[in-house]
């Protein structure tokens, strides 16, 4: 899977945040997404070269945003042995993302998994490991039942800058309604097919089918219906976005689904907030 995956890449990103505490100037973030442990999506050699990445970096923190696993939930034993590896000033935050919810069980093994190893994971709630002038917001999946930012983010003062931790960037739509200083999201794994200057191959086909005849529309219909299953919004399946007033940033993530990668290798990204 390797071959297919491509070099793991490390991606750098500086955040200006409005009312950010001088004290907190220069904070440190590393975020890690979908890493799809199943024994075939991600291959140990690549998951320790991503751990040894992030120690590297000697983050304040490291947020996880999500699949953790593919369909069954029991790889996630194996893998946080694997994360209990990392190593933070402030710990280990995570969420979870759609394919952490698949089996009845999934919610409660993922959520036990990490948690004996030291990782919080974070289902609707807001904390705040930095202090009372930054919140540390992380909702559960865009997808799950009951999906409802609402009573999370009006909890936290309006002046207060925040970081949202949410799977699913289709989500910054209705985040719109509240500040967000960063969101960090995965699930896209970038589209994991790129074209060198036009972007991820299903943004390219659904423009052409959009500006096509409407027999060619039907005809093109087909090659992106599943990809609108997975997410709406493809000009956000990586890197940074202004969204609204709200800044989102889509990781690549770090699994690989056949049939591989092109120009869009796995991600650790590396975030610096600045005042």
């Amino acid at each position: 899977m390797d071959r297919i995956a491509g070099a793991l890449s490390v991606e750098q990103l500086k955040v200006p945040i409005r009312g950010l505490p001088t004290a907190l100037d220069g904070l440190k973030f590393v975020q890690l997404s979908d890493f799809h442990f199943d024994g075939v999506r991600l291959s140990e050699r690549l998951l320790e070269e991503a751990i040894a990445v992030t120690n590297a970096a000697h983050p304040d923190a490291i947020f996880l945003t999500g699949d953790y696993v593919t369909d069954d939930p029991r790889p996630i034993y194996p893998l946080a042995q694997h994360l209990k590896a990392l190593k933070s000033k402030w710990g280990c935050y995570a969420i979870l993302g759609n394919h952490d919810l698949c089996q009845p069980d999934s919610q409660k093994m993922v959520t036990h998994a990490m948690t004996e190893v030291g990782i919080r994971v974070l289902w609707d709630e807001t904390i705040y490991p930095f202090g009372a002038g930054l919140a540390l917001v992380g909702l559960r999946d865009y997808w799950s039942p009951r999906f409802n930012p609402k009573p999370v983010m009006d909890r936290v003062p309006e002046q207060t800058p925040r970081i949202v931790l949410s799977h699913n960037p289709d989500s910054a739509k209705p985040l719109k309604q509240w500040r967000v200083d960063l969101q960090l999201s995965g699930h896209t794994h970038g589209g994991e097919v790129v074209l060198p200057g036009f972007g991820p191959m299903v943004t390219g086909l659904k423009r052409i089918r959009k500006n096509s005849s409407p027999s060619v529309r039907r005809w093109m219909k087909p090659l992106t219906k599943n990809c609108d299953k997975v997410v709406q919004n493809w000009d956000w399946a990586q890197g940074l976005h202004r969204v609204g007033e709200n800044l989102l940033y889509v990781n690549r993530g770090l699994g690989t689904h056949l049939p591989g990668r092109f120009f869009c290798p796995p991600e650790v990204t590396i975030i610096t907030l600045c005042a």
